[in-house]
């Protein structure tokens, strides 16, 4: 989460928290604001406390998990591997409750003894938490393995915050009424379900179960409605039909490798169909409302400067592109580095960036394909906007076709550039000179020292002598 990103996604109507090799890790909408509770795995305060500040204002609360015993989670000191370090669950959670105006709660499985466990939970307590959820087994205990009730009435008489009651799933938990008799044993405030609402989440319908295919027929739309991944809508199906999984359509769900198998599966093809047009026809709505080249730059309300650009790489010299332009022009200018912020749109995959130069910031209105290619229109806006030259073929001269530590009145071909190196110096860059010929709009020489000899030499296919020497630098690449 601490890479991730909040986009809102116009297209679905939902805010999403998109990862850098674009993973939506969180989806949540406004219909939902007001009841989902973030729960995140962290061993470390700091990052929860980022973390939380990151989703607070798009949920209605923040737990954290300290009673995951799985490997993956243990590993990394988080989950159940918290229950042995008080301290550091003491940290984490005043961190957060401190740090964040949503409620924070937190969840622990028991520990081996009855006190070691109420001394845990009152500590936790002065932490200022809002709620405690126990699941009465200890860390190494599993399903099969009876839930504590005691335990957990135990706790609940010695705590005066609210303790959620967990673990009752199967033996305890197996239709509506049954969580009221699990919260009495227990004595908690309320009861926490896992397991039996993955089964059949209609278990907290007053009226009773609702028939299994329907509750999936209704899961599976709003899976496609809200672009879940496949994967994760067939792990949930699969948790749904259990002991239906050998089934011919339990086999159909298993085989199927995308949202629209696992609709075809049940009977819902159609329906997947005109979803997908329907969404399509949203994306394609939004994209229409990109603005149109327009050719002058104009400043909106947030102070950045923008221009409807691309970057055509046919438009210059090999070699030159606008980001070497400015930069070269900065450090001219004794100008700190420009600094480029680039984000994805979750509509399109496609790229915008940002460049901050002299506390200024450019921005092209149309979105690029890549990464790269959107760095290099931002600074076109940037230099066409303060009047410099960009390096293209059309312009008459380019301010890197003279290096900064070139003296200006000084010959390329002249004593200097041939001066040999010191015997031994093995850290020579190669000495790139590039200036306007008739014959060619870029004329390129490259000098290079012999490490064994300290000669300097002129190769006649420069790339081959770089390919040869520096066997993983690509063509353009620059050498360090």
């Amino acid at each position: 989460m601490l890479q991730c990103k909040r986009v809102v996604n116009e297209v679905l109507s939902t805010v999403d928290f998109v990862a850098p090799d674009d993973r939506v890790v969180f989806r949540t909408c406004e219909r939902e604001q007001s009841r989902v509770v973030f729960q995140m795995g962290t061993s470390d305060a700091e990052r929860a406390l980022a973390v939380a500040r990151l989703v607070e204002n798009d949920v209605a609360g923040i737990d954290v998990n300290m009673g995951c015993p799985k490997e993956y989670s243990t590993k990394g000191g988080m989950g159940a591997a918290l229950l042995t370090d008080p301290d550091k669950i003491e940290k984490i959670l005043s961190t957060l409750v401190k740090g964040t105006h949503r409620p924070v709660t937190c969840k622990i499985r028991i520990l081996p003894s009855l006190e070691d466990t109420l001394s845990l939970v009152k500590r936790i307590e002065r932490t200022g938490i809002a709620a405690i959820a126990v699941h009465g087994r200890k860390r190494e205990e599993r399903p099969q393995h009876p839930v504590s009730c005691e335990v957990i009435k135990t706790i609940s008489e010695a705590l005066s915050i609210p303790v959620i009651a967990n673990g009752g799933s199967h033996d305890h938990i197996q239709k509506h009424l049954d969580i009221e008799d699990f919260r009495q044993a227990t004595a908690a405030s309320s009861v926490m379900v896992a397991r039996a609402a993955m089964w059949n989440p209609s278990i907290f319908l007053k009226d009773g179960l609702r028939p299994l295919e329907e509750v999936m027929q209704k899961y599976i739309r709003y899976a496609v409605q809200y672009d879940n991944h496949y994967t994760n809508t067939k792990y949930c199906l699969c948790q749904m039909l259990r002991e239906q999984l050998e089934s011919p359509q339990g086999r159909l769900l298993h085989a199927a490798q995308s949202s629209q198998e696992i609709c075809e599966a049940f009977g819902l093809g159609v329906f997947y169909e005109e979803t997908t047009r329907e969404l399509d026809a949203r994306r394609a709505d939004l994209l229409a409302r990109t603005p149109e080249e327009v050719g002058e730059s104009a400043e909106d309300i947030s102070g950045v400067i923008k221009m409807a650009v691309k970057f055509d790489r046919r438009a210059y010299p090999p070699q030159i592109t606008p980001k070497m332009c400015l930069l070269e022009w900065c450090r001219r200018e004794k100008l700190a580095q420009p600094v480029y912020e680039t984000v994805q749109r979750p509509l399109d995959r496609l790229f915008c960036s940002v460049v901050t130069v002299a506390d200024k910031k450019y921005q092209s209105t149309l979105w690029d394909k890549s990464k790269k290619l959107a760095e290099q229109t931002a600074a076109i806006v940037c230099l066409r906007s303060q009047g410099l030259p960009e390096g293209r073929l059309s312009e008459e001269s380019s301010s890197l076709h003279k290096r900064k530590w070139e003296a200006p009145d000084q010959d390329p071909g002249g004593p200097r550039a041939q001066e040999p190196a010191l015997p031994g110096e093995l850290c020579k860059k190669p000495f790139v000179v590039l200036r306007n010929s008739e014959e060619s709009s870029l004329e390129g020489r490259l000098l290079y020292t012999s490490v064994g000899t300290g000669q300097t030499k002129t190769p006649e296919d420069p790339l081959a002598m770089i390919g040869s020497h520096f066997p993983r630098v690509k063509q353009g690449a620059g050498l360090d």
